[in-house]
């Protein structure tokens, strides 16, 4: 078993407890010491199978913070990693992920995304993913109308979470406080 599984399998049951799971680990020669690179993600196990288009919140920085804490702790009191030093990188995957798997998907319904299908980028609004499929909400063009396209996942290659600076939940809270402003001044 590599380094790197060995600190998988050490880590899963720490992480767990904070509705955390382990996407990918790596340990890395650097010099006398090694690089330990942890990605955590948001563990769906929680959400109902009939559950396919919440939004799932994505992890914030005191979530990653306690993960740190709790990794390094554990680190620290196992011998997986021998007696040689070691610097400790945990994070979340971030936005320049490939999106490869159905959780991956699942953990990105409402983020603008390209996914390659078919030999074609196609991007929409993930408003969906079921079990073997997700859905697009496909903005108008000059060509074709707004629609929603559903596509296999298995015919989907990767996905890619386009960073946008202005979310819809940002346009639902403005239209909110306006109407709030707009009755407080009747």
């Amino acid at each position: 078993m590599s380094a790197a599984d060995q600190v998988r399998e050490s880590l899963e049951p720490v992480i767990a407890p904070l509705g955390l799971v382990i996407e990918d680990v790596t340990v890395s020669p650097a010099g006398k010491r090694r690089v330990v690179r942890v990605l955590v993600d948001t563990d769906l196990a929680g959400l109902d199978d009939a559950d396919t288009t919440s939004v799932v919140q994505p992890l914030s920085l005191d979530r990653v913070a306690e993960a740190t804490h709790l990794v390094g702790e554990a680190l620290d009191g196992t011998s997986v990693l021998g007696d040689a030093p070691y610097v400790l990188e945990v994070s979340s995957p971030g936005v320049g992920r490939p999106l490869t798997t159905r959780d991956h998907f699942r953990r990105n319904v409402g983020r603008l995304v390209t996914v390659q299908h078919a030999g074609a980028d196609l991007t929409g609004r993930l408003v969906e993913v079921g079990a073997d499929t997700l859905a697009l909400e496909v903005p108008a063009t000059k060509k074709t109308p707004e629609r929603t396209v559903s596509l296999d996942l298995g015919d989907v290659r990767k996905g890619t979470v386009q960073v946008e600076f202005k979310r819809i939940a940002d346009d639902d809270q403005e239209a909110s406080d306006e109407a709030s402003d707009a009755e407080e001044e009747s």
